[in-house]
């Protein structure tokens, strides 16, 4: 059976990403893009790590382009974008593709776990202790939302 810790990713710096830094802990994983109606989540996504990010939980973003060519930037622009406008401390993944053939197997893999293509920016996946995946929530659902408290909150 397969879990988040079984995939390759890169920071946004383009090194591989070491999974020790998030096993064990609850992970809010998503899809996100600089210009898009919803990245104005960027600011509540922040305030939710420094609120839990001592009490065993973290962030995961996934910058893409695929919905709406909302992340036209490279991965130095996004840093940039993330750190200067949000002071964004999370870690941030590389840019990848996550529709079609070029999608990240990781995102094929949320999809078959779920059975919900992601739909736009902003989707969110509550990533257990375990690197399996609890649930799937719109890009609607704003990061304070009690349903995401009350999953962190949670034993």
């Amino acid at each position: 059976m397969m879990t988040l810790f079984d995939f390759q990713i890169n920071d946004i710096n383009g090194r591989p990403f070491d999974w020790n830094q998030v096993k064990g802990k609850k992970i809010l994983l998503l899809n996100t893009a600089s210009e898009c109606g919803f990245t104005r989540q960027y600011a509540k996504l922040e305030e939710l790590y420094r609120k839990y990010e001592n009490k065993g939980f973290s962030i995961i973003a996934f910058p893409c382009n695929d919905f709406g060519a909302q992340e036209p930037g490279d991965g130095e622009k996004i840093s940039a974008f993330c750190h200067d406008k949000y002071d964004i401390s999370f870690p941030i993944m590389e840019k990848i593709a996550i529709l079609g053939e070029q999608g990240h197997p990781l995102f094929q893999w949320l999809y078959a776990e779920t059975g919900a293509e992601v739909s736009w920016n902003f989707q969110k996946y509550l990533i257990n202790e375990n690197g399996k995946v609890d649930r799937m929530l719109p890009s609607q659902t704003e990061p304070d939302d009690p349903a995401i408290i009350e999953w962190i909150q949670a034993n």
